[in-house]
């Protein structure tokens, strides 16, 4: 799971409510470098997610913050001076939620000041600068707006991988051909047909990839058809 790091958050009550955030989308670690002192704001700001900012890690220097993670991603509400430095790896927060998800290494993403976002130094410490795009008639952002965004957007994977089902296999797929084919005997489909019905047929299924829920639904209907024609 992603680390969340602000780094020097001069409004306590963003701190509470990037907390809330990161307990709506299941994030567990929060790095908060020279923070304000944090007291009844921030924990009304952070409802029941009090626990995070009181175990969050406090580091009195970016460079602190990021020893321990293999990979740290920055943000920045404006890129456009900024992509002028080759060097730089520019990231919408949808394609950093991708370029993540299969990564085995800690990862951290870190949040700047409320006035002037990461300094150029912190910028260049940073493997790649992750932005959330906006209009550009206001490209600001509230700062614990877009960490919510960016939070959302990783989460949204992992909800992905949770609710991705298992698919039928070859051989329950073969069954399910198998008992297509029997039906075809027992209604004495036209024998000249049968080849390129029997061929559609596996073509949608095919298509269709089975999840094994589906799989066993419809081959209890099949099955049954089978045997009221017997």
């Amino acid at each position: 799971m992603v680390a969340i790091i602000l780094v020097e958050p001069k409004n306590q009550g963003n701190v509470g409510a990037i907390a809330r955030a990161m307990a709506n989308f299941g994030f567990g670690e929060l790095y908060l470098v020279n923070p304000p002192e944090l007291e009844k704001e921030a924990y009304d700001r952070a409802v029941h997610a009090g626990e995070l900012l009181q175990n969050a890690k406090v580091s009195s220097s970016f460079g602190e913050a990021i020893k321990e993670f293999d990979y740290i991603a920055g943000t920045s509400s404006d890129i456009s001076t900024s992509k002028k430095n080759p060097s730089r790896n520019f990231l919408t927060a949808s394609e950093f939620a991708d370029k993540i998800k299969e990564f085995e290494g800690k990862v951290a993403i870190a949040f700047g000041r409320e006035d002037h976002g990461l300094s150029n130094e912190e910028v260049d410490l940073c493997d790649s600068l992750v932005y959330v795009p906006t209009s550009k008639l206001y490209l600001s952002m509230n700062l614990s707006h877009a960490c919510s965004i960016v939070l959302y957007e990783i989460f949204k994977n992992e909800c992905k991988k949770e609710m991705r089902m298992e698919e039928a296999s070859a051989i329950e797929r073969e069954k399910f051909y198998e008992s297509f084919d029997r039906i075809l005997e027992h209604i004495e489909y036209k024998e000249h047909k049968k080849r390129k019905t029997k061929a559609i047929f596996k073509r949608i299924m095919g298509r269709a990839v089975l999840t094994k829920w589906e799989f066993y639904t419809f081959m209890g209907l099949i099955k049954e058809i089978e045997k009221r024609l017997k």
